[in-house]
C-alpha cells in the first residue's frame, strides 16, 4: 500500500498521475487537449508502459488504425492507453526553468514550476470492456511508481453561454484535499465512467484524489473548445505545480467564441437561449444574486417565449450549431448498430455518455453548473463524473461524470 503519511504535505507535493481519457469524459476534446499541454510541458513523452490488451477495448467501436512504417512497410496501430512520466528510479531534482515561472506569473498563477518530475500522465481512449481490471492495473503502476495523488481531468456538456467564463468544477472525496483546496464533495447519483473507477481504486490504496470537470456549451460541442481546453490548461497548472505554455489557445479561444457567436446569431431560437443563460450565469454571480431573482428571469424568458416552440433548454431546437438533428440531453444521437448502446441521462456535468452528458442527472448538471455559475434553472443537465464523448472508433462528443 501507499504511504498516506503525506496526506498533510500540500497537494502538489506528492507524486501525481493526472488521468484523461477520450470518450465519455472529453467533450470537446478539452480534457485530453489539456492533459496532452502539460504532458508536453514536462516532457513526460516517455511512456512506461502501454495498456493495449484486447481484453478492455471492443475493437468495433476503437478502430485499430493502419500506419505506413519503415520502408513503406505498414502496421496496425492497436488501442492503447499510455501509462508516461520518469520513472521512481530515474527521478531526480532539476531546478525548474526561469521562463516557466515568468510565463506562469504573467497569466496571474502561483507555480513554482519545479514539480514536473514528480507528474506522469495516463491518456488514451476510455476502455469499453473489464473496467475493473482495467483500473487494477492503472494503480498497480501508480504504486510501483511511488505516486500517491491521482487528478482526475474531464469536460462535460453543460447548458452554459460560451461567451463567459468557462466555468471549472473541482471535487473530492478527500477530506484533506477538501481543506487544501477549499472545494467541496461531489453529490452526484447516476451513470459513471472509468474515470470514477480509477478514482474509487485509487482511494481504496489510500491514494488522495482530486477531480477537475469543464463544462462545454451543449449547443457548440462538435469542434475542438479550445476555451475549454485553456481553463483546464490553468487550473492544472496551479493544481499539480507546473507551468504549462498557453501557446495558441488564447487567440483559438477568442476565434472559437467569435465563431459560435456567428453561428448562433443566425438562428433566433438559439440566440434567444444563449441569451438567457448569459443572464442567468451574470445574475447568479452578481452580488444581490437570489433565487428569487433567478426564477423570475427564468419565467421571462418564458413568456418571451410563449406561443413559440420549441421552448427554452436543450432539447428544445430542432439542431445544434453543426446542423444534426438535437435531441434531448441523456439520449444518444447514434443508432444503436453504431456500436454504442443509448446513453441513460447523459450528464451536463462531467463522465457521462457519448453524446450528452455520461452521468448526467439534474442533481449532478446542478452541482457542476453551481460552480460554474450556479445556473440551477430546470433545463440544467451536466454530471461532473461521467462526462466524456462518444464516437465511432473513437471518442466524437464529450459528457460528463462528476468527480
Amino acid at each position: 500500500m501507499t504511504d498516506h503519511s503525506e496526506a498533510t504535505t500540500p497537494f502538489a507535493r506528492g507524486r501525481l498521475l493526472v488521468v484523461a481519457l477520450l470518450g465519455w469524459n472529453d467533450a470537446g476534446d478539452a480534457a485530453s487537449s489539456a492533459v496532452r499541454a502539460l504532458q508536453e510541458a514536462i516532457g513526460a513523452d516517455r511512456v512506461i508502459e502501454g495498456i493495449d490488451d484486447e481484453s478492455f477495448f471492443d475493437y468495433s467501436i476503437h478502430r485499430p488504425v493502419m500506419r505506413a512504417g519503415t520502408e513503406g512497410v505498414r502496421k496496425i496501430q492497436w488501442p492503447s492507453v499510455s501509462f508516461s512520466g520518469t520513472p521512481l528510479r530515474e527521478a531526480e531534482t532539476v531546478d525548474a526553468p526561469a521562463e516557466s515561472t515568468e510565463l506562469a506569473a504573467d497569466a496571474g498563477l502561483s507555480v513554482s514550476s519545479d514539480n514536473g518530475e514528480n507528474v506522469f500522465v495516463l491518456i488514451g481512449p476510455e476502455p469499453t470492456l473489464r473496467w475493473r481490471s482495467f483500473t487494477k492495473q492503472v494503480i498497480d503502476l501508480c504504486e510501483r511508481e511511488g505516486i500517491t495523488r491521482v487528478v482526475l481531468v474531464g469536460a462535460l456538456l453543460a447548458d452554459v453561454p460560451h461567451t463567459r467564463p468557462i466555468t471549472i468544477f473541482m471535487s473530492s472525496d478527500d477530506a484533506a484535499v477538501r481543506d487544501e483546496l477549499d472545494i467541496d464533495r461531489s453529490e452526484y447519483e447516476g451513470p459513471t465512467g472509468v474515470l470514477s473507477a480509477i478514482g474509487e481504486e485509487a482511494r481504496s490504496r489510500d491514494m488522495l484524489v482530486l477531480s477537475l470537470w469543464a463544462s462545454v456549451p451543449h449547443y457548440a460541442h462538435h469542434s475542438p473548445s479550445p476555451k475549454a481546453t485553456l481553463a483546464l490548461v490553468d487550473r492544472l497548472t496551479e493544481i499539480v505545480d507546473v507551468s504549462i505554455p498557453h501557446g495558441d489557445l488564447v487567440t483559438e479561444s477568442a476565434e472559437w467564441e467569435a465563431e459560435v457567436t456567428e453561428a448562433t446569431a443566425q438562428d433566433d431560437e438559439i440566440a434567444q437561449y444563449v441569451g438567457y443563460l448569459e443572464r442567468t450565469r451574470d445574475m447568479v454571480e452578481a452580488p444581490e444574486a437570489s433565487g428569487e431573482a433567478i426564477a423570475q428571469e427564468f419565467e421571462r424568458f418564458l413568456e418571451q417565449a410563449a406561443g413559440k416552440k420549441p421552448q427554452p433548454g436543450p432539447a428544445a431546437f430542432p439542431t445544434d450549431l453543426s446542423g444534426t438533428a438535437q435531441r434531448p440531453m441523456g439520449v444518444d444521437r447514434r443508432s444503436p448498430d453504431e456500436g454504442q448502446a443509448p446513453e441513460a441521462n447523459p450528464e451536463a456535468n462531467p463522465e457521462a455518455s457519448p453524446q450528452t452528458s455520461p452521468e448526467g442527472n439534474a442533481e449532478g448538471n446542478a452541482a457542476a453548473n453551481a460552480d460554474a455559475g450556479r445556473d440551477t434553472t430546470p433545463d440544467s443537465k451536466s454530471d461532473p463524473d461521467g462526462a466524456g464523448k462518444g464516437a465511432e472508433g473513437e471518442a466524437e462528443e464529450g459528457h460528463s461524470e462528476q468527480p
